[in-house]
């Protein structure tokens, strides 16, 4: 019997770490079929992050998925903060800027919409980046949550300190209030916060070895990586198509996560009830995963290299 590729969609602020997990789904077409790429001010701006991620599925060899910018502000603040860990352009030393090719005219919210609609039951969100299209989709559908087969995202932090501030992890504390609204919806969520995330790092000697690889395309993805881990060693985002790839890779714990988004101190902090005793009666919204095989993730990416590098990744 044939399994179809899961289909998903992803929503993204490439980001080294964006680009790292993009390369994953790509080079993986028997598994993941990407129906779409969604982008979001984050990691830098909204113009920064969709030229990017037209420009890393252009050098992967899949120009024909489609990107679609969405919003370039969260919810509630006119402005979030970036990452300086991913450069300024968002891909560590690769300038991008004469690439990409023109965005479709369709925002990113509503082919959030459109797609989800279209099939119904069968799409599994992949979200990367702070999750304002996200929020917005769901508030100007409400239909849309009910009609997702999943949704797995990169984002928050149950039981450790944050890495944007102390209290918050970088993507919740961009657009908190999209946090809030996404955790709300009652859907099949699974949760790869800092717990797992910042301990999913390639060792010094992989890393060697994959500085080994000779076509441009592998060779491009591993300069990102090689800049990127100067500032922040750790595969966030690739962790969430992995659990897609290798469920087996990851464990975790169910809880009721929520964040908060009124104090000045602890704005961004995701605050997870992992006890009944905890949870005051509230039913889990969302699984967290809490440890990860580090050495399975590398394999991933190593193999995702190996078939780049042979330009084995159309569907």
């Amino acid at each position: 019997m044939t399994t179809q590729p899961r289909k998903i969609i992803v929503d993204c602020d490439p980001g080294v770490d964006d680009a790292l997990a993009l390369m994953l789904a790509t080079t993986a077409p028997d598994a993941i079929q990407i129906l779409g790429i969604t982008t979001v001010a984050g990691n830098v701006p909204l113009e920064k992050t969709t030229r990017n991620a037209q420009w890393v599925m252009q050098m992967l060899g899949r120009p024909d998925i489609p990107v679609h910018a969405g919003c370039s502000r969260p919810i509630m603040h006119r402005t979030g903060r970036t990452a300086s860990v991913h450069g300024t352009d968002g891909l560590g030393s690769i300038r991008p800027e004469d690439v990409a090719p023109a965005a479709p005219d369709v925002h990113a919210v509503d082919f959030l919409i459109e797609t989800v609609r279209r099939h119904p039951g069968a799409i599994t969100l992949c979200c990367l980046g702070p999750m304002t299209n996200i929020a917005l989709a769901m508030l100007k559908a409400p239909d849309m949550a009910q009609q997702l087969e999943q949704i797995v995202f990169m984002g928050g932090a149950a039981c450790v300190p944050g890495n944007i501030t102390p209290a918050a992890e970088f993507n919740f504390h961009v657009d908190p209030h999209a946090a809030h609204v996404v955790l709300s919806t009652g859907r099949n969520l699974t949760m790869f916060g800092l717990d797992v995330t910042r301990r999913m790092t390639v060792p010094a000697g992989r890393m060697a070895a994959m500085r080994c690889h000779a076509t441009d395309p592998a060779r491009m993805m591993v300069r990102m990586l090689d800049d990127y881990a100067h500032g922040d060693p750790a595969l966030h985002d690739p962790c969430v198509i992995a659990h897609l790839l290798r469920p087996d890779l990851f464990s975790g714990v169910a809880g009721h996560v929520q964040v908060d988004c009124t104090s000045a101190l602890d704005y961004g902090r995701s605050v997870a009830a992992l006890s009944e005793r905890h949870r005051d009666g509230r039913d889990p919204n969302c699984r967290i995963m809490m440890q990860g095989d580090r050495d399975g993730l590398v394999d991933l990416l190593a193999h995702a290299l190996t078939r780049l590098e042979g330009g084995n990744t159309g569907y």
